[in-house]
């Protein structure tokens, strides 16, 4: 009886290596960031009583931050930073357009469609989360978190 080989698999090329590992690194801190919003955003408006806008604006920024500080020295670490505040600067502008992007999927879902019950308040948050984050990945690798120098 002839013993069969195992197949060889082909190592993927580095460039795909290096995106999938961005792109599984940024999903996680883009998971823990909306476990940080979501958390604060349903404890703002039931327990403290807070506008269905306002109460996204003020963990976004908690979860900005957050997202910042795990993004630079562990998603993307391997690029370029000048160190200087125009990375900090660059992230938080567009971290404002992904909010932007949030809150305009929240206030939609409340004010224009009216539905103000916890799960379309929550569907219209993760709605805003999900086009916010694209939104946030494709900018942060264009213009924040830049390839480093040969």
């Amino acid at each position: 009886m002839q013993r069969s080989r195992p197949a060889k698999t082909v190592p993927p090329a580095p460039a795909f290596r290096t995106f999938l590992s961005e792109l599984l690194s940024f999903g996680f801190v883009g998971c823990l960031g909306t476990l940080i919003m979501i958390f604060g955003a349903n404890l703002m408006r039931a327990w403290l009583g807070g506008s269905p806008v306002t109460s996204v604006v003020v963990p976004t920024v908690v979860s900005t931050l957050s997202s910042y500080l795990l993004n630079r020295f562990w998603t993307f670490r391997h690029r370029d930073s000048d160190g200087s505040g125009r990375e900090v600067a660059i992230f938080f502008a567009l971290n404002g357009v992904g909010l932007l992007i949030q809150v305009l999927c929240t206030g939609f879902t409340y004010y224009t469609l009216g539905l103000h019950g916890g799960i379309a308040y929550n569907l219209g948050l993760l709605a805003g989360v999900g086009l916010g984050s694209a939104f946030r990945y494709w900018s942060y690798k264009k213009w924040v978190f830049t390839p480093a120098a040969a």
